[in-house]
């Protein structure tokens, strides 16, 4: 009987040290890092995030108006494109840990009109990207 219940608990104890050495094997690769979305081997990333956008939505702009934004767990800037109604958009972007401050100006064709300014922020796998953004509505002048 002893030796039944000894073999029942090797087993189990056996049983749990290999579904936990499964899950480290497999898993291993998705940690979270601190080198600024860098990825792991095995493609694994911190999704990026956009933050505080001003001015805010709905808000009533001159044309070529300055807005920005907070970029977090991003690389380095190049992976940023702003669009305004298709309107491909510069943007600067400085980097104040941890985050990067991004800026830019609306085009000056876009009078009288409610424009959405789009983010998308690359990456090198799409579940890695990011596409966000924000509508204003800018005034004749």
């Amino acid at each position: 009987m002893r030796k039944l219940r000894l073999t029942a608990i090797f087993f189990i104890v056996y049983f749990l040290n290999s579904i936990a050495v499964h899950a480290v094997e497999h898993h291993s690769g998705h940690g979270g890092n601190s080198n600024r979305g860098e990825t792991n081997s095995g493609g694994a990333c911190i999704k990026p995030q956009l933050a505080k956008f001003l001015p805010p939505h709905l808000a009533t702009v001159a044309p070529e108006a300055e807005f920005s934004f907070l970029a977090f767990n991003i690389q380095k800037p190049e992976q940023i494109t702003v669009t305004v109604k298709a309107i491909p958009v510069a943007v600067t972007a400085e980097y104040k840990e941890p985050f990067y401050v991004v800026k830019g100006k609306l085009p000056s064709s876009l009078k009288n009109t409610a424009a959405r300014i789009n983010v998308k922020v690359s990456a090198k796998t799409s579940h890695c990207e990011l596409e966000n953004g924000w509508l204003v509505k800018i005034s004749d002048n």
